[in-house]
C-alpha cells in the first residue's frame, strides 16, 4: 500500500485527494492530509468531499493532522499551497520525506526548484522572490522532486470540500527533465485516479508557458477587478499584457524556453474562456493573501539577473504590490536604513 499526503487541501488539492482516495481500489493507498484549521476539523469529521457534476456528494476517508511528525513518512507527497506560502510549509514537507519519497509540486508560478537541472547560463540559480533565504530548497532537495502544471479548476464551497470540477488534465515531468521510473508510476497512479496525464521531457517549458499568461491575467483582474473579458476587450490594457509578456518571452528565450507563440494570439485562447474571474482577483474580494512573487516577482528577478529590461513587468509589480500592501494582502515594506 502506498503511502500519499496531500499538503495544502483547496480546491486544487482537494481536487487530488477525493480523486485519489474514491476512485482508486480499496486497499491501494493509505491517504494523508496536512491542514489546519476548519479545514483540518471539516476533513476529520468527514473526510475530502466532492461533488460530481450530477450533484452527488463523494466522500474520501483521510488520516488528518496538522503535525507532519504524526502522520510519518510517505511513498508521494502533493504540495498544492499558494507559492507565498511554501517557505512556512517547507519544514513540515521535510517531516514527510523519506530517502525515496517523491514530492509532486502542484503550484503556479515559478517554484523554488525551477533551474535545477535546467543547464544554460541561469543553471542552479535559487531565487530569492519565491524561496527567500533558501529554506525550501534546503528542505526538499530538487532530487526528489516532480513538477507538474495542473489544467483543471475548482472550487471549494466550504473547507475539506471540492466542487465544480472542470476539467483533468496534468503535467508533470522530472527537473533534470527526461523520463524515469518514478514519474512513469506517478503518471499511472494519477490517471487511475481519473486525471489526463501527460509526461514531459522539459516540465520547465510547460510551467513557463502557463505562467506567460497567467502572469498578467491575474494581477491585472486584482488591480481593476474586472473579469479576463473585459481586460482583453480594452485594446489599451490588452495592450499593455502584451508588452508584458514580450519581456517575459525575451527572458525565457535566454534561459531556455521560447516560446513561438505571439501574445495576442494567446489573448484569443483567453478570450474564448469567457467572462471569469482569476484566482488572484478571487483571493483580493476574500481577503487572502496573493500570490505576486511567483507570478511576477520571480520573472522580473531573472530578468533582472540576465540584465534584460523589463519596464512594462516592472510598472505590473509595482501597481499589484501596493494595491495588495494597502489591503493588507502583501508584505510591507522594509524601513530604509
Amino acid at each position: 500500500m502506498q503511502r500519499v499526503a496531500i499538503v495544502g487541501v483547496g480546491a486544487i488539492g482537494g481536487l487530488f485527494g477525493a480523486w485519489m482516495g474514491t476512485r482508486l481500489p480499496a486497499g491501494q493507498i493509505a491517504l494523508s492530509a496536512l491542514a489546519r484549521g476548519q479545514t483540518l476539523d471539516a476533513i476529520k469529521s468527514r473526510g475530502i468531499v466532492w461533488t460530481d457534476d450530477a450533484g452527488q456528494d463523494h466522500s474520501a476517508p483521510v488520516n488528518a493532522s496538522d503535525d507532519a511528525a504524526v502522520l510519518g513518512q510517505q511513498d508521494l507527497v502533493i504540495v498544492s499551497v499558494k507559492g507565498q506560502a511554501m517557505p512556512g510549509v517547507a519544514a513540515q514537507v521535510r517531516q514527510l520525506m523519506g530517502p525515496h519519497t517523491v514530492v509532486l509540486v502542484a503550484m503556479n508560478g515559478v517554484p523554488w526548484w525551477f533551474f535545477q537541472g535546467l543547464g544554460g547560463e541561469a543553471d542552479g540559480w535559487l531565487l530569492d522572490a519565491v524561496d527567500p533565504g533558501s529554506r525550501t530548497a534546503a528542505a526538499i532537495p530538487a532530487s526528489q522532486v516532480l513538477g507538474c502544471v495542473v489544467h483543471a479548476s475548482a472550487q471549494a464551497p466550504a473547507p475539506g470540500h471540492v466542487a465544480r470540477v472542470k476539467n483533468n488534465q496534468l503535467i508533470i515531468g522530472e527537473p533534470a527533465g527526461g523520463a524515469s521510473d518514478r514519474v512513469s508510476a506517478v503518471a499511472e497512479l494519477l490517471s487511475a485516479s481519473g486525471f489526463d496525464v501527460k509526461v514531459s521531457d522539459r516540465i520547465q517549458r510547460d510551467i513557463w508557458f502557463k505562467l506567460w499568461g497567467n502572469m498578467t491575467m491575474n494581477p491585472v483582474s486584482a488591480i481593476t477587478g474586472a473579469p479576463c473579458d473585459r481586460i482583453l476587450d480594452d485594446e489599451l490594457v490588452r495592450g499593455f499584457c502584451s508588452a508584458v509578456m514580450r519581456e517575459a518571452q525575451a527572458i525565457g528565450a535566454r534561459i531556455g524556453l521560447p516560446i513561438d507563440q505571439d501574445p495576442e494570439e494567446r489573448h484569443a485562447l483567453t478570450r474564448k474562456l469567457g467572462s471569469f474571474k482569476t484566482s488572484m482577483l478571487q483571493d483580493v474580494e476574500a481577503g487572502r493573501s496573493i500570490e505576486l512573487d511567483a507570478l511576477v516577482a520571480s520573472v522580473r528577478e531573472i530578468g533582472q539577473r540576465l540584465g534584460v529590461p523589463t519596464p512594462s513587468m516592472d510598472a505590473l509589480m509595482g501597481l499589484t504590490r501596493l494595491m495588495a500592501q494597502e489591503r493588507g494582502l502583501y508584505p510591507q515594506p522594509q524601513p530604509q536604513a
